[in-house]
């Protein structure tokens, strides 16, 4: 039996609407993880790891997980004519759901490569890379009608400037997409507050609490969520194992949400899950405390595995932890009860969630992987999903 998609908008969808939910773009590096490493190697030594895995990275974290949540995603990015750019491709399109028509696939161009090493709950990467043969703006032209877009602000590309290519972003604001606004590290140190003029055009900024304090130039995440909240409408800080908070303007809400109790083995990618889980809260009209917290939840369920974006959960995975957590709350004292309170929403919507629904793959380039887990029975084709379905995560088993 073929698994079952669960579609969260399907009460939203009209032949006149948007083709899709989510257009991104970026850059799709091949990530190779290595895990249970005792130590990092030391100069002219060579040391086993005791786990493995491979997955498509960069953008595409941020692309498979929110197509696992049920969004129509669609993606532009540079791929090579290598083995690293047809294994991500493949896992993207046929695995993954993800629309690829905005992509482009370039001769003789090295697939970006980050190789991650995971010692003690702390990762070390290397990267290897070149600039797109062709900026984003021109890979796009006029993008596909969305009900949103996930842009990654820049000081050099600002959004908005002559020949950014980030522009792609302001044409699909003007059709209508809401732009949700995310930032990365600044090397540099300097933190320039201009960079928050791009959220002119935003409709969310979420950045974590150290990123939105430096920007902002406060001393606390909220003493920052303030500031942020008075240049966009839904303004959201991320503060790791203490939650998130945020401020939407357009409906009066408030909210500060602990995130889960969970033991963290592997971060890559947590902020891209809660990312994909708040544009879908956002999407769904769902109350403020309400994203916030299913956004923590996506995340909590991603740090608990290893292999950076397919450790994103599908709506399966959801399901199977309301289930416990429901279960659990009885006897799970004042905190199993207040976290049954807080995920009380779930009740409508995880009834309607097929069985059988999307739930997450185990990260492999090829047919085998030991990133640990149980073994699992393989796909009798490689890369082809064992029951022939859509949308159903690659099955993978231990290493032989």
């Amino acid at each position: 039996m073929a698994v079952q998609a669960y579609d969260p908008l399907s009460h939203e969808r009209t032949l006149e609407g948007p083709q899709f939910d989510v257009f991104l773009a970026g850059t799709v590096f091949l990530d190779i993880v290595f895990t249970g490493l005792p130590a990092m190697p030391e100069a002219g030594t060579e040391i086993w790891a005791d786990g493995m895995g491979s997955c498509p990275g960069g953008i595409a974290n941020l692309a498979i997980a929110t197509s696992r949540l049920g969004l129509r995603t669609s993606l532009a990015a540079a791929f090579g004519d290598d083995d690293y750019g047809d294994f991500c491709w493949r896992t993207l399109e046929e695995q993954e759901a993800v629309d690829l028509s905005r992509s482009r696939r370039f001769e003789q161009w090295h697939s970006p490569v980050t190789v991650s090493m995971a010692v003690d709950r702390d990762r070390s990467m290397v990267t290897h890379g070149h600039p797109s043969p062709m900026p984003a703006a021109e890979m796009i032209g006029l993008p596909p009608r969305s009900r949103a877009a996930i842009v990654t602000l820049s000081p050099d590309e600002p959004l908005g400037a002559p020949g950014s290519s980030c522009n792609w972003a302001e044409a699909a604001h003007r059709d209508g997409a809401l732009i949700f606004a995310d930032v990365g590290w600044d090397p540099s140190g300097a933190w320039p507050r201009s960079l928050l003029d791009q959220l002119a055009v935003c409709h969310a900024f979420m950045p974590n609490a150290i990123e939105a304090m430096a920007y902002t130039r406060t001393d606390t995440p909220r003493d920052a969520l303030y500031a942020i909240a008075d240049r966009v409408p839904l303004a959201v800080v991320t503060d790791g194992a203490n939650g998130a908070l945020a401020i939407d303007s357009t409906t009066g809400e408030e909210a500060f949400i602990p995130a889960p109790r969970v033991t963290a083995l592997d971060p890559t990618g947590a902020g891209d899950v809660f990312g994909a889980g708040l544009v879908l809260g956002t999407l769904c009209r769902w109350p403020l405390a309400d994203r916030l917290a299913f956004a923590g939840l996506c995340a909590s369920l991603a740090v608990q595995q290893f292999g950076g974006s397919l450790a994103a959960p599908g709506w399966g995975d959801i399901a199977d932890w309301w289930h416990e957590a429901r279960l659990a709350a009885d006897h799970g004292g004042a905190y199993g009860s207040s976290l049954a309170r807080r995920y009380a929403f779930l009740d409508r919507l995880v009834p309607t969630v097929p069985v059988g629904a999307v739930r997450r793959a185990v990260a492999t380039i090829a047919r085998y992987a030991d990133v640990g887990g149980t073994p699992r029975k393989a796909a009798e084709t490689p890369g082809e999903p064992e029951d022939g379905g859509p949308n159903t995560p690659r099955v993978t088993a231990q290493k032989e």
